[in-house]
């Protein structure tokens, strides 16, 4: 019987995922539900065929070096800002994402955030919870209106079309920006194609699905969010540091913009000081791939990624393609 490659695993991934692994590879699970601390990782990864690790893993040179003889890290994550591509790249290592997977449930907390921010539905629901409510009155949480309003969709990829596609039933009128138009975005969408000053000057709603990359760290900042009405609100489930948090909490606090809906962090775990104490802000904690469907997908998906690079494939999802080139 051939010898079974050796795997690490960083964190807990659903079970069907690590059963379909199990079948082809002696495989370590980190027992623990926490990121490994960065001593932990680089002892971890040494030795090993293959390692599945997820965003919260910094799969830097340093850890690449440590994972000396792997042939392939599977990032369990669409987003891989987390690792250094030309590192691994130069190192000879194989790595891929899991793109697609995750692209409704994403764009579907996009609009449970919208939906929340704009309705008031945290802050209700703490005033009903503390025993507070005694009779409805007409100037009880007063939101903003979602049909027939003017959505900002900063992000043309297969994320931000999922969300825009979805505002059809609210009959919005749709506007985008990316880098260049996008003609798929707007046959599928019906959205028109704007510079980013103008999408942040008339639409009441900016959701924001681009990359972290150089380009995109606090895309939003001071001046951006001065532009945006006061009655607008902001969405990110993209990464972090493409908003300016401490930004954010100043045009919050001081009512440059009316509300925000965040599922990502700038330092996360951590939030800006005061992000916590606002009730104009609904605040969750990274879940927007959090189904089980979902994240069952991602785990079968960055398996069979890995599956593939031991072999010595081409993994489906392969960032780095050029390394069985060489």
């Amino acid at each position: 019987m051939a010898k079974k490659w050796n795997v690490y695993v960083t964190r807990e991934i659903p079970r069907p995922a690590l059963d379909l692994l199990a079948q082809h590879c002696e495989m370590e699970v980190n027992p623990e539900d926490r990121v490994l601390t960065k001593a932990e990782l680089l002892e971890k990864v040494k030795g090993r065929d293959g390692i599945i690790c997820l965003l919260t893993d910094p799969i830097d040179a340093e850890v690449l070096d440590a994972a000396k003889g792997a042939k392939m890290f599977a990032n369990y994550a669409v987003g891989y800002n987390n690792i250094d591509l030309k590192a691994a790249t130069e190192r000879g290592i194989l790595i891929s994402n899991t793109p697609g997977v995750l692209t409704d449930a994403t764009a579907d907390m996009a609009w449970a955030l919208l939906f929340a921010v704009a309705r008031r539905v945290v802050e209700s629901d703490k005033f009903m919870r503390a025993g507070k409510y005694e009779g409805w009155g007409p100037l009880h949480f007063l939101g903003q209106e979602i049909t027939g309003k003017t959505l900002g969709v900063i992000g043309g990829g297969r994320i931000g079309c999922a969300f825009a596609k979805k505002a059809k039933g609210f009959e919005m009128k749709i506007i985008y920006t990316d880098v260049a138009p996008n003609p798929n975005f707007e046959a599928e969408t019906g959205a028109k194609f704007v510079d980013q000053e103008t999408l942040l000057k008339e639409a009441d709603f900016v959701s924001l699905h681009v990359p972290l990359t150089p380009e995109t760290t606090h895309l939003i900042g001071e001046k951006e969010l001065k532009m945006m009405k006061k009655s607008a609100i902001l969405i990110n489930t993209a990464r972090g540091p493409v908003v300016d948090e401490k930004a954010l909490v100043k045009a919050l606090q001081e009512g440059e913009i009316w509300g925000a809906g965040l599922d990502v962090y700038e330092d996360e775990p951590a939030m800006a000081p005061g992000l916590a104490e606002l009730d104009n802000v609904v605040v969750c904690p990274h879940i927007a791939s959090a189904t089980y469907e979902t994240r069952t997908k991602m785990g079968m998906m960055a398996v069979e990624n890995l599956l593939a690079g031991l072999r010595g494939e081409l993994p489906p999802n392969c960032l780095n393609p050029e390394v069985l080139k060489k």
